[in-house]
């Protein structure tokens, strides 16, 4: 009995998967609906028909809040484990925990004073 007889329920396993996905996909195709308009067409969002051009130019700056707010916030999901582990962690942990929120609000200070956070 070879090391990679122990993959062979995985691999029968993703293998019935991608033939699934790839029938649907062949189903879907053959048996779906082929009448198009320029009803369905359309692009539709929320209820509301659609305004201007799908090719507007956004403002850099929508982009730093956006970076900056999934930086700040990836940060911020490392205190859920240094909450759930505090007690064990004991001094030495709350003193480094301490020095990482102080990196993350000198980070914000510096942002908020170069006005990356203003809008125009």
């Amino acid at each position: 009995m070879s090391h990679l007889d122990a993959y062979l329920p995985l691999a029968v396993a993703i293998a019935v998967a991608g033939l699934f996905g790839m029938l649907l996909l062949v189903l879907s195709s053959v048996l779906g609906p082929k009448k198009t308009s320029a009803v369905k067409a359309a692009p539709f969002e929320c209820g509301s028909n659609p305004v201007g051009s799908a090719r507007e130019r956004f403002a850099v700056k929508f982009y730093v809040v956006g970076l900056l707010f999934i930086v700040f916030d990836l940060e911020m999901v490392f205190f859920y484990p240094w909450a759930a582990e505090f007690r064990t962690l004991g001094w030495f942990g709350f003193a480094e925990m301490l020095l990482f929120a102080a990196t993350l609000a000198l980070g914000l200070v510096y942002v908020w004073k170069k006005g990356a956070l203003e809008w125009e």
